[in-house]
């Protein structure tokens, strides 16, 4: 390896020592910190987003609901490597890589005031910083998706001062890009790891995956290789490799596109089903038959783009089927024609999740397919809304039904999810509007752009948008746009081109 140790190897001999067993816990990693919910004052709508569309009150209400939730769930925790930070609305003291990087999306949008990148640190600096934390880390092999949301947030940011940090001299990414690559038998606080590098890709588990309890791999199969685990390492290498050219690191860029380009022959070769135009697990052992579970998670492929256009018009085919993954309800986490689909959400096996629904969207998104994209994002986000007004408690949940605007059954299929769940349930309400239903589906702080695909025809946009050192107003009437900045940067506006200077500006499209 270029790069440092793949993990502290010494931190995990100490640790080895100090437990004897993986039942064994250290005290000084979980004992309990003195906590405070929201502890940084009132909620800060005035340094926030503002969505205008007078057709969907409903959806901008919910917007605000989500991120009040989200405000609500902001922890400070003395000890801690990054104190205050965005709880998950599950745990007290015990965080999950899944669920952080998922809530840090939608937080770069009010990132001054919402620490979402910043708690990652209470990862990187336990786990590749060989520091004590009083925050137990669940599931150290957790969906590896560090450098995606870190790709993410810079692009929002142009922060290259972070990214330098993170390559250069913390390697956090390099380091846990290699740590799924050499998982340990146990972290620290006891918890078994149980994600293997196995031949032509990862040995996993549910809830490690993130899919706790999801029918892949059940039946006749002496395990199965994640489609899933593979193609986010691919993810992951494609993004340090972005980022790395972004600070001039070619050499950096030039390992980790060679580390992509191996993953994306090795998942093309074997695990994509050309007769079904699919991406399946694949037995463990050879010749490594596809397990037929079909589920979102085969939509991570397409996310890394590793797929060409073909694969990705198959792919998109499977999406829109409203008997797999597409309908007035989109997204369900085991298709409709599944055996194992359950109607009432059964958790992961039917319930439609906001992290599985966003990644698809993505990748969707990715190859093309916006129009698809921004209707399934209306269809969630309305299935959230009348969710809210509709059930009681009026809240924001885990995860929802399937076949009915109601929250999902969790494991036992029959009793309700959790409720103020934002929480990466926020990611509808607030990223898929922005992004998808209102249209701003592409912002780079680094090349100071916006890119506008503009579907509406009423009166819809957004104010107090921020990225970078901008803040802007935008705003259409029909083919009449208003724009009021504080800085210049170039809006794109479904294909045309134009140069916004600081102050106000009126564009016609038309």
């Amino acid at each position: 390896m270029p790069f440092a140790t793949p993990f502290s190897r010494r931190h995990f001999l100490k640790s080895s020592l100090a437990l004897g067993a993986a039942s064994a816990v250290s005290p000084g990693l979980l004992r309990a910190a003195e906590t405070v919910m929201h502890p940084i004052g009132a909620f800060p709508r005035d340094r926030l987003p503002v969505p205008v569309l007078p057709a969907e009150p409903g959806f901008v209400d919910l917007y605000w609901k989500a991120w009040e939730l989200a405000w609500d769930h902001i922890i400070s925790s003395p000890g801690a490597p990054q104190t205050p930070y965005l709880d998950e609305a599950a745990n007290l003291h015990r965080i999950w890589i899944w669920d952080t990087c998922f809530m840090s999306l939608f937080c770069r949008y009010g990132a001054d005031v919402f620490p979402g990148i910043e708690s990652l640190e209470n990862f990187y600096v336990p786990m590749h910083g060989d520091v004590e934390s009083p925050l137990v880390i669940r599931h150290w092999d957790n969906p590896p998706l560090f450098a995606w949301i870190e790709l993410e947030h810079f692009r929002h940011t142009g922060d290259l001062a972070r990214i330098r940090r993170l390559l250069e001299d913390k390697q956090y990414l390099q380091k846990h890009y290699a740590y799924f690559e050499n998982t340990p038998a146990f972290t620290p606080d006891g918890v078994d790891v149980v994600a293997r590098r196995d031949g032509p890709g990862y040995r996993w588990s549910g809830n490690p995956s993130g899919m706790d309890n999801t029918p892949r791999g059940e039946g006749d199969y002496d395990g199965i290789l994640w489609v899933d685990a593979i193609a986010q390492q691919a993810l992951s290498a494609r993004c340090i490799a972005e980022l790395a050219r972004a600070i001039g690191r070619t050499d950096i860029a030039a390992d980790f596109d060679a580390r992509f380009n191996a993953q994306q022959t090795t998942i093309n070769r074997h695990y994509w089903d050309r007769e079904d135009g699919f991406y399946y697990d694949i037995g463990v052992n050879a010749p490594h038959a596809f397990c037929k579970v079909r589920t979102p998670a085969s939509y991570w492929p397409m996310l890394a783009g590793v797929c060409d256009d073909e694969q990705a018009a198959a792919l998109h085919r499977r999406a829109e089927d409203p008997q797999w993954f597409g309908g007035p309800i989109p997204w369900p986490t085991v298709d409709r024609e599944s055996p194992h689909f359950s109607p009432k959400g059964f958790y992961w096996r039917g319930g439609v999740w906001l992290p599985t629904a966003y990644m698809g969207i993505k990748a969707l998104g990715r190859h093309g397919y916006l129009d698809t994209a921004r209707t399934m994002s209306t269809n969630l986000i309305r299935q959230m809304e009348i969710t809210y007004r509709e059930v009681t408690p009026h809240t924001i949940w885990e995860t929802y039904s399937p076949t009915a605007n109601e929250p999902s059954t969790k494991k036992d299929n029959k009793n309700l999810v959790r409720k103020d769940f934002c929480g990466w349930s926020a990611l509808g309400p607030i990223s898929l509007l922005i992004e998808n239903v209102l249209g701003f589906d592409a912002i780079d702080a680094t090349a100071r752009t916006v890119r506008w695909t503009k579907s509406r025809t009423d009166r819809h946009g957004i104010r107090q948008l921020r990225f970078g050192p901008v803040t802007t107003d935008i705003l259409a009437d029909g083919d009449m746009i208003s724009v009021q900045s504080d800085g210049d940067y170039t809006l794109t506006v479904n294909g045309r081109t134009f140069a916004i200077t600081a102050g106000a500006q009126t564009l016609q499209l038309a």
